[in-house]
Order: C-alpha cells, then structure tokens, then sequence
C-alpha cells in the first residue's frame, strides 16, 4: 500500500460516515445491541520497517488510531523473513534451483507471469512444511543465490526503538503477532501454546504494559486451528484477529477470538471495491504472505 493510497483510504472512511476507532472499542462496539454509527479499525501485520517510515506520518497527519500486530522475534533480530527473502530471489534469478521433497529441482523463470507463477508455488509448498524444515529449506535457497536472509529481515523489520516510538503514541495499540511468526496449524499444541503466550510475555516485558490483542501469523483458514483459538482466549487475549474476509456483526454474533478482517495488500486501488467490502460481501481471496497490510475490520 502507498501512502498516498493509505491516505485516500482514511479519506474515504470519514467521508463515507465511519467512526475510526481503537481496537479496544471496536471489541466493546462488536458485543454491544446494533448501533446506527459505522465504525472501522485500521491495523497493521508484521511489524515491517516501512510502516513507521512511510505510513506513520499519513496515519499521525490524520490523527486515526490504529494498531500493530508485532512478532516479537523480528525486533529481536531473529526472524527469518522467508516470504520476502523467496520474493528477492524469483525478482532477481532467471535459472532458480532448490531442493524440494528431497529431489533437486530447477526453474527457468524469465517473464514476470512465470516469476509469479513461481512465487506461488513454492509459497504454498513452503506453508506446509513444519518451522525447521521451512527454515533450512530457505537457507539452502538463499545460500544457493547469494541472498543474506538475516540482514534482508533486519532490514524490513522494525527494531524496539520503532515500536517504543508507536507505543508512545495513544493513537497506537501495539499487539501480539505470536514470537516467529509461524503457521500455527504447522505446530504441535505445546509448541503453539509456547508461541501465543511468549510473545505476549515478551512483548508486556518490553513495553511495561499489558498487551490484550493478537492476530494469528498469516491468518487464512488453512494457517490457525480450533485449538489456537482456544489457546488465544486462554493465554488471556482479549481479541485475536484472522485474515478471513468478513466484516464484525453486532451484537456478539463476531467471536472476538476470531475476529474478521478485509485484507488489502495493495494489488488493488479500488476504492469503489473496497465500498463494496465493507457493506459485507465477501470474496474469494488468494494466500499472500505477511506484509504491512491495511486490514479494516
């Protein structure tokens, strides 16, 4: 998402009549009887650098709350990037080679529709493989084309002086976005448990206040199961956040541990859509990987 889309976004929010709120009234408005008033609540997934350097000063200029869902191991230097680092190499190779199920595999990627192509075949099947597969099958890919995948996550990651500098702000709800940032349907329960409450843990530690929002790592249906949602509810969030397409419904009828949201990633600029989005009706939606998003819910 630009900022200038970022802005024309905000924009058309106050001008279609929703009240922008923090994330702590949007659950209190969700179990609350049918309010006339429409509201919205922006949050952002990942923590990435570029959110602070090109959307915080549209987001501030605006005086909107918002919120961001940080993985704790990313400020800390020690997540592994693996959607941007595979993106790095397809943009940059035209002959690509890995090793997939134990078989070397190569691919001739010359044209931007193959490069895509590529993406989305070796997201998905990297998506299916447990936490350490994933990680040495990344290595091996990025040692093979000489791309540094440490200094690549530093680099589009915010460090704890970004976030101590959003936490300052009253407008900024910082949440949970898990400690790695893995697929929790790839864990086994113990391990998802671990993942959901430490980076709760970590982050309450590092901001000295309590953290009451997380979303699930990707967040589609295939990412998080039944039993992380109640993990989430147990580990004492007040909310956890999906990326499944859908809008809140009053009353109580939204589980505030599994709450909707409407993703937009920036392959599209339509305002009129996302208009069209927000009365409710859901589309179909591709996987994509975790990224500064706009997701309002």
């Amino acid at each position: 998402i630009t900022p200038g889309f970022l802005d024309k976004v905000i924009r058309a929010l106050k001008r279609w009549g929703y009240d922008i709120v923090p994330l702590d009234e949007a659950c209190d408005r969700s179990v609350r009887l049918a309010q006339s008033r429409r509201f919205a609540c922006i949050t952002f997934d990942g923590a990435a650098k570029d959110l602070i350097t090109h959307g915080y000063p549209v987001l501030a200029r605006h005086g909107v709350p918002f919120t961001v869902y940080v993985p704790t191991a990313f400020p800390d230097g020690l997540g592994e990037a693996w959607w941007l680092a595979l993106e790095a190499v397809i943009t940059r190779e035209a002959r690509i080679s890995l090793v997939i199920d134990h078989r070397e595999q190569r691919f001739n990627v010359f044209t931007p529709a193959e490069k895509y192509e590529l993406f989305a075949y070796l997201e998905s099947w990297l998506r299916k493989l447990p936490p350490a597969e994933l990680s040495l099958a990344i290595r091996d890919l990025c040692s093979r084309h000489s791309v540094d995948l440490a200094a690549l996550t530093r680099e589009a990651s915010m460090d704890w002086a970004d976030i101590n500098r959003l936490a300052a702000d009253p407008n900024v709800t910082i949440g949970s976005a898990t400690v790695h940032h893995h697929l929790l349907a790839n864990l086994r329960d113990a391990e998802a448990q671990r993942e959901i409450a430490m980076g709760k843990a970590v982050l309450e530690t590092a901001l000295r206040r309590p953290v009451r929002h997380m979303a699930y790592p990707f967040g589609d249906r295939d990412s998080f199961r039944r039993s992380e949602i109640v993990l989430a509810e147990q580990a004492g969030f007040v909310s956890a956040a999906s990326a499944i397409g859908g809008v809140v419904q009053s009353e109580g009828r939204t589980g505030l541990h599994m709450l909707p949201r409407i993703a937009w990633d920036g392959r599209s600029r339509s305002l009129r859509a996302l208009k069209v989005l927000m009365a409710g009706v859901t589309l179909p939606r591709e996987k994509s990987a975790p990224m500064a998003t706009l997701d309002l819910g």
